[in-house]
């Protein structure tokens, strides 16, 4: 089987409801079956999708997706109901339903997208927590630098006439 490049599995993850999640079309490509297929095979084992596993989408989120997902209107072909999406945790338990080797080897890439996005994502969060504290840091010292840069701007003061009668 043909290694999937990560960089494509990553592009149809999404956030949902604040969950990261892959649609059943989506899923169904990658294990190269049809999305019908993959969405009775999850019927007969229904048991073993809770909701935090797998959601159906409403149409204000289907709508949201639009172009990245292929609707249609019912008798035009392509999608005719609203898409179910899938956790990590929910695309683990199809390969407990998905019997093929093909779908054991992508589950096994799916998995790792999710672990390196999971990654980038903690990073990032590090790295936007260091510019905070050198923010916090080096606003203070340059505010020092740009007083005194100001005061050297400012034109000096004239010297005071002296009081009383001087000879010159």
């Amino acid at each position: 089987m043909k290694i999937i490049p990560q960089e494509i599995i990553q592009n149809k993850i999404f956030l949902i409801r604040g969950k990261k999640v892959m649609l059943d079309s989506d899923l169904a490509e990658l294990y190269g079956v049809p999305t019908k297929s993959l969405n009775l095979a999850i019927k007969r084992n229904i048991t073993r999708f809770p909701d935090d596993f797998m959601f159906r989408l409403t149409r204000a989120e289907t709508k949201s997706l639009r172009f990245q997902i292929e609707t249609s209107k019912k008798g035009r072909g392509g999608r005719r109901y609203l898409p179910y999406v899938f956790t990590q945790e929910g695309i683990a338990m199809l390969s407990s339903v998905l019997h093929s080797e093909r779908a054991i080897q992508v589950n096994i890439q799916i998995m790792r997208a999710f672990v390196k996005l999971r990654e980038l994502m903690a990073s990032h969060k590090k790295l936007k927590e260091k510019i905070e504290t050198m923010e916090k840091k080096y606003n203070y010292q340059f505010k020092i630098v740009f007083d005194a840069i100001k005061r050297l701007l400012e034109p000096p003061e004239k010297p005071k006439n002296p009081i009383g009668f001087h000879v010159r």
